[in-house]
């Protein structure tokens, strides 16, 4: 009788704690989003562990329309044709809002490792990614809260029976969970890894009890009111996240990689149409195979204002099924896309499997036009260029071929472009007096320019640069560059599809 009252007693008080714990986080949530700082809480752990109701218990202290609840244990056919962040990076909260992951980008070296849908060959690379994404998330100022909620095997066992005993329910436990629960201490050790491969000091894992799940409501609430009071803190004091601390000596990018660049080179015009007739031929059957494997291809294009861009892209794609690929121009962000992380709307372009993408300007803005106009801060565009390279990283380990063009022009050259511009009526509207504005800071753009290609070049995904004053020449070496980069992923893929036959 005694321990029934106690137990009564204690349900009583842990009651009181939810409700108060409730009353602080809905105005934590208020002060958070008038902060404008984003927040994005994942809810990962074993099946049957709860996730749906903690989600639902602590949702309910929160505004509705500052908050979003995405599923990430359902994968669409959309987003297996997508590297596997892409799904997430997708729908990260904007500034001032929370976006809350029933299972997140863990699933990929959790569940899908023990059901084999990820290979063991595919996890250095998997977590490689996962704890850049998340650095990147962290530096720009966002909120991470990543709770793993943990149940007994015995506790999981008996949850799932009681699914399966209603009509209404038995659909929520799969064979794959059954297998999971009588492999427990297996699936148990996959996640004990995972947990300490990616528990870093600015994005650490909490683990919850979930066997009791008041207990564990209060547990959630609790972690979660700590660290937005902690965010809340740190932004009263004016503290800048992701403080990047590795000087760069004076002046060493001042003579770079494009001082070297020989700008003499051309083709007369019988020998550049030609060769362009071939090699559209050439990109043209190559787009069908790509298809067929399918490759995804993210090409980049940067280069001088008037440099010729536009022009490489049109002969490039001239030849392409419009069904399988999409020129992706990138004019200054939105009021939308500044809420977000600055690499957010590129995610949002990233090719499916099989398609192309064509980035007419691209992320690298950020160490370029944002960096001289002074539209991010030097934190901001000295921590971009890993921001980057980890990007560009994730979309080559998921298959992609990645190809970055610097189109090249010298400073005479750019200046008869300008006023050919300028004095023909259908061009007129390519020139704008920020072009001319912009040319007053060739110097320092061209310094940015040489750093850029210095630090963001990398085996896997360089930058070509194309000499650019002819043409001709510069369309030819861009098309020739796609071919011979496409003829040798179709060729690796092909080998690879056969070693495992």
């Amino acid at each position: 009788m005694a321990e029934d009252k106690k137990k009564a007693v204690d349900k009583k008080e842990l009651k009181a704690k939810i409700e108060k714990a409730s009353a602080r986080l809905g105005l934590l949530e208020r002060q958070a989003r008038e902060a404008k700082i984003p927040i994005l809480i994942t809810f990962d752990g074993f099946g049957a562990a709860g996730k749906g109701l903690q989600i639902n218990r602590l949702i309910q202290a929160m505004d509705p329309r500052g908050f979003d609840v995405y599923t990430g244990g359902k994968v669409s056919e959309d987003d297996r044709m997508h590297p596997f962040l892409w799904q997430f990076a997708t729908k990260t909260p904007a500034d001032g809002r929370i976006t809350i992951f029933d299972t997140s980008w863990y699933r990929h070296v959790q569940r899908d490792l023990f059901d084999g849908l990820t290979k063991e060959d595919e996890l250095e690379n998997a977590f490689e990614d996962i704890i850049a994404f998340e650095r990147q998330l962290v530096d720009s100022g966002m909120v991470l809260i990543k709770l793993f909620l943990s149940i007994t095997a015995k506790e999981q066992r008996k949850r799932f029976e009681k699914l399966d005993a209603s009509k209404e329910t038995a659909w929520l436990v799969t064979d794959n969970d059954w297998k999971r629960n009588a492999q427990y201490k297996k699936y148990k050790k996959i996640n004990e890894d995972m947990i300490a491969r990616t528990d870093t000091k600015d994005a650490p894992w909490v683990i919850i009890d979930a066997n009791e799940k008041d207990a564990a409501a209060l547990a959630i609430m609790k972690v979660v009111i700590e660290r937005l009071e902690q965010a809340l803190e740190a932004k009263a004091k004016g503290k800048e996240p992701g403080v990047y601390e590795a000087p760069i000596p004076p002046d060493k990018y001042k003579k770079g990689i494009l001082s070297t660049v020989d700008l003499t080179k051309s083709l007369e015009r019988e020998e550049y149409k030609e060769k362009l007739d071939l090699l559209q031929k050439k990109v043209e059957k190559l787009h069908s195979e790509l298809y067929r494997q399918r490759i995804p291809v993210v090409l980049c294009f940067e280069g001088w204002d008037a440099a010729g861009k536009g022009g490489s892209i049109k002969r490039l794609t001239s030849h392409l099924d419009p069904r399988g690929y999409k020129v992706c121009p990138t004019p200054a962000p939105n009021s939308v896309e500044k809420a977000h992380h600055y690499l957010w709307r590129f995610w949002n372009n990233v090719p499916k499997d099989g398609h192309i993408a064509i980035y007419d300007r691209t992320w690298y803005g950020r160490v370029m036009v944002e960096r001289i106009e002074g539209f991010c801060t030097e934190d901001d565009w000295r921590r971009a260029y890993d921001e980057i390279n980890a990007f560009e990283a994730h979309l080559i380990h998921a298959g992609a071929v990645v190809l970055k063009f610097w189109v090249d022009i010298d400073k005479d050259e750019q200046e008869r472009r300008f006023n050919d511009r300028m004095q023909n009526p259908a061009k007129q509207w390519k020139i704008t007096d920020e072009d001319w504005r912009n040319r007053e800071k060739w110097d320092k753009y061209e310094e940015a320019v040489n750093e850029m290609i210095d630090r963001t070049s990398t085996e896997a995904a360089p930058w070509v640069i194309v000499e650019g004053n002819s043409k001709y020449y510069a369309r030819v070496k861009v098309l020739k560059t796609v071919v011979k980069a496409l003829e040798a992923k179709i060729k690796e893929v092909e080998k690879a599809k056969k070693k495992h036959e």
